[in-house]
């Protein structure tokens, strides 16, 4: 006859494995670090202002002049920079003259940056994507780059303008439902090869 186990005991082996589970996940996490030139903690209000802050999670890093935010809880908090706001993303990078970011689950989750004008970039292996906007909003769940009000997006060639543009980080596409204005340059001609030597006669 198998032993089954009573129910206090399934809900322990249930407790335990998933605990296992939420640490491995907690490993697989890299730590932020903040670092400030000083801080005021209000604690009545929970409140923190930084001054000269850098928030550094891998290859993830934001700087700023200022930030506040409602708590050290990465887990799901908004936080407002501003003062030359500079957002280096794993492929991407935004600045601007400040921002709103939304983390969750312990990475960034959300910005929005905005500046005259705030600028957007990003390294898709030997391609380069150029944005700038009055305000651009990089939703990363989902892969999206909105940029809103005087809007220009560049692949390094050709142009495109408009009042909102939307540029999708992994297929490389650009939606517009509004008017757009798409300017194409010509491809540089290639160099022609140099000219061999005459041969000598024999």
């Amino acid at each position: 006859m198998a032993f089954l186990p009573r129910k206090p005991a399934i809900a322990a082996l249930l407790l335990v494995a998933t605990a296992c589970a939420a640490h491995a996940q907690d490993r697989d996490r890299l730590p932020i670090t903040v670092e400030a030139r000083s801080t005021d903690f209000d604690y009545k209000n929970s409140v923190l202002v930084f001054n000269d802050v850098s928030i550094v999670q891998g290859a993830v890093r934001i700087t700023a002049e200022r930030a506040q935010a409602s708590g050290l809880d990465f887990e799901d908090s908004g936080w407002e920079f501003s003062g030359t706001v500079h957002i280096k993303l794993v492929d991407g990078e935004l600045a601007s003259d400040s921002a709103r970011v939304r983390f969750s689950k312990g990475e960034i989750q959300s910005a929005t940056v905005t500046g005259t004008p705030a600028t957007f970039e990003q390294r898709h292996e030997a391609d380069l994507a150029q944005g700038h906007a009055n305000r651009i909003d990089y939703d990363l769940g989902r892969g999206t780059v909105e940029l809103a009000g005087d809007a220009w997006l560049s692949d390094g060639r050709n142009e495109i303008t408009g009042p909102t543009l939307v540029y999708s980080t992994g297929t490389q596409r650009v939606i517009s439902r509004q008017q757009v204005v798409i300017t194409i340059n010509p491809r540089e001609p290639e160099p022609a090869p140099p000219a061999l030597p005459p041969k000598k006669p024999e």
